[in-house]
């Protein structure tokens, strides 16, 4: 019913599509182009969202999944006096988690220019105490990959204040089964429901409620799914990255189903169900609770959306920096979603 190299094809694609928060139309066009090679029905909403629905047996109560194509990335906050740039953060990260990283400047005017983020003082030969510098916005630049010694010579390229600026993925897939990849968070999810909804419109997976896709493009700083959920939804389950640590549960080789986050805990009976359905069909999961960490669920219930709210995902280490997970989590991710959508509701 599942197959885990036609997930990772669909990952493969989607990390190399730039879309950080705000600049998500092209990856957004890429889930459109999927919809109508599939026929799905879909529509977009006024933020940039879509919103695909396929009907199931019951067409009176829905479901909604949503992953979220934005990611992590950047924008431009100055032009330094000698051509490089300064930055200012788009989601939260830590400016040491993308120093060294290869990155893009993409252009109001349509152009784009590559760069590498370093710290000012990056050079031992000629910083002593460079290892010392704190990584903050001031220490932070982007040296651009053009013939630029002054602000004059980079604004001739087009590049101004407010351009966004993406991380490249450098997506790797290891023999072993290790994808590993900026922007997994929340791509891998993506990738997931797209190959649950190409298993739907083949029969393989019947749906008993009429479910709706929200794939979301604010999630990373705080309001992608709080608003276009059709009125029928009772059931509303965020697919996102599980969080990998010390004291966590979750790993890279399993499903994590979280029982809370820093927004408080996820519906209990929904979440019952689900480790009912994983137990069940033999699925390895792990239950979580992610200190440091919000949803578009979370952002729904915040909104006043009266929903069962869940959040399951693939397991990914080194969240929000150098992202990895295996084979086997997107595949035990994908076997649960596909018996949670062929299974009564909780309420």
């Amino acid at each position: 019913m599942i197959d885990e190299n036609e997930i990772v094809s669909y990952i493969k694609e989607l990390v190399t599509i730039p879309s950080p928060s705000g600049y998500t139309e092209e990856a957004i066009a890429y889930v459109a182009a999927f919809m109508k090679r599939n026929h799905v029905s879909y529509q977009l909403t006024n933020k940039g969202a879509l919103l695909a629905t396929i009907q199931g047996k019951d067409q009176n109560r829905h479901r909604l999944l949503t992953a979220h194509v934005d990611t992590l990335g950047a924008m431009v906050k100055e032009i330094k006096p000698n051509g490089r740039l300064k930055l200012a953060m788009i989601g939260g990260f830590r400016w040491n988690s993308v120093e060294g990283e290869y990155c893009t400047i993409h252009t109001t005017e349509g152009k784009a220019y590559t760069g590498t983020i370093l710290i000012h003082q990056t050079s031992v030969h000629v910083y002593k105490n460079a290892g010392e510098v704190k990584r903050d916005e001031e220490a932070i630049e982007v040296r651009i990959d053009e013939v630029v010694k002054s602000q004059a010579e980079t604004e001739a390229l087009g590049i101004s204040v407010g351009d966004f600026v993406s991380f490249e993925p450098r997506v790797e897939v290891t023999e072993s089964g290790f994808i590993k990849s900026r922007h997994l968070d929340d791509k891998a999810s993506v990738g997931i429901l797209l190959h649950i909804m190409e298993r739907i419109q083949t029969g393989a997976i019947s749906l008993s409620h009429t479910t709706h896709f929200l794939i979301s493009n604010n999630e990373e700083i705080g309001y992608g799914g709080n608003s276009n959920i059709p009125a029928e939804v009772v059931e509303y389950i965020a697919v996102d990255m599980g969080a990998i640590g010390d004291g966590q549960a979750t790993d890279e080789y399993s499903v994590s189903i979280c029982a809370k986050d820093s927004s408080g805990p996820y519906h209990y009976k929904l979440r019952q169900h689900l480790v009912s359905l994983a137990k069940a069909h033999a699925i390895d999961y792990r239950v979580d609770i992610y200190p440091y960490y919000g949803s578009d669920a979370s952002a729904a219930i915040r909104a006043g959306h009266d929903i069962v709210h869940g959040l399951i995902g693939p397991g990914i280490d080194a969240s929000h920096a150098f992202e990895r997970t295996h084979t086997s989590s997107l595949k035990h991710t994908a076997h649960l979603l596909a018996h949670y959508l062929q299974s009564d509701l909780v309420i």
